[in-house]
């Protein structure tokens, strides 16, 4: 979630504690429903009021109920149970689905955003400045910022060659992005992610002006390579993607040569740390 969302959600929870898990598979967020629904209905029984609204949007056909998960969260007593939780997506239609006033600020934010959709459908250029707003408001100096948006037009050039290939699943653009960035870094872009202490933030955006150069020297390289070698399929396309990468990799060693360290960095934009729970309760002797 950016920090607007994450703003309006601490205030309609008043700050409250919502437990949250994070799953390293599906790069997810995991929220416990019973928190969110105890918070914005004011029940004295989180869980009761659940299990009625559960029902009630299982009778109506609702297939948020089915995309609802279980994972052992703690709770109170310091023990582990199983809970209902949802991913963010859920959690707004959950929250859609109380009527409550504590509900009412994020359903109006969240028709703010459809009517932003619909206007950037008729005027694009409304997006790429909000996007460049965001950037700015972040703290990216103005050359990063111009960078990145190249960097966005390029990855779309890519993409559309793939696409002209016989790539069409998001899971083979993954694998083709994987196959780039474990040539230049020896990583892929989930355990680069990893290496960088980041969970949904983006890769991208936490990459030095270096890191970024080398992957678009290596997504470029493997676009001119598709032009022109035109190969078709996934298994093609990866070897494509394997040399274009290779670019990336044969500069990257050339200027660690040249300046005597590894040009790949664990730091990211915003000094983001994420402590597991877990070593949390080792630190504070627990087992």
């Amino acid at each position: 979630m950016n920090q607007d969302q994450m703003h309006l959600v601490n205030k309609i929870f008043n700050n409250e504690t919502i437990r949250t898990v994070w799953d390293k598979e599906q790069e997810k967020y995991f929220i416990s429903v019973v928190d969110i629904v105890g918070i914005i209905s004011e029940s004295k029984d989180g869980r009761k009021y659940w299990n009625k609204l559960k029902q009630r949007l299982k009778d109506e056909g609702n297939e948020m109920v089915t995309n609802c998960h279980q994972l052992k969260l703690k709770a109170n007593d310091g023990k582990y149970r199983i809970t209902d939780v949802v991913d963010i997506e859920g959690m707004f239609r959950i929250i859609e689905s109380i009527p409550s006033k504590n509900a009412e600020p994020i359903k109006q934010w969240l028709a703010k955003l459809g009517r932003e959709r619909i206007d950037e459908t008729f005027d694009p250029s409304i997006a790429a400045q909000r996007a460049i707003d965001l950037y700015r408001f972040k703290g990216y100096d103005e050359k990063w910022i111009a960078k990145r948006i190249k960097g966005i037009q390029d990855r779309k050039q890519l993409t559309d060659i793939w696409k002209d290939g016989g790539i069409t699943e998001p899971k083979e653009y993954a694998i083709l992005t994987n196959e780039i960035y474990k040539e230049w870094s020896g990583m892929t872009a989930k355990e680069y992610k990893s290496f960088k202490g980041l969970r949904k933030e983006s890769l991208r955006d936490n990459m030095t002006d270096v890191e970024v150069a080398l992957a678009d020297l290596g997504e470029i390289a493997t676009r001119e390579i598709a032009k022109k070698k035109n190969p078709q399929g996934l298994n093609e396309n990866i070897e494509v993607a394997r040399r274009g990468g290779k670019i990336a990799g044969n500069a990257r060693k050339d200027l660690e040569h040249e300046i005597g360290e590894s040009v790949v960095a664990s730091k990211n934009a915003l000094n983001y740390e994420y402590v597991d729970e877990k070593e949390i309760e080792m630190k504070n002797g627990g087992k």
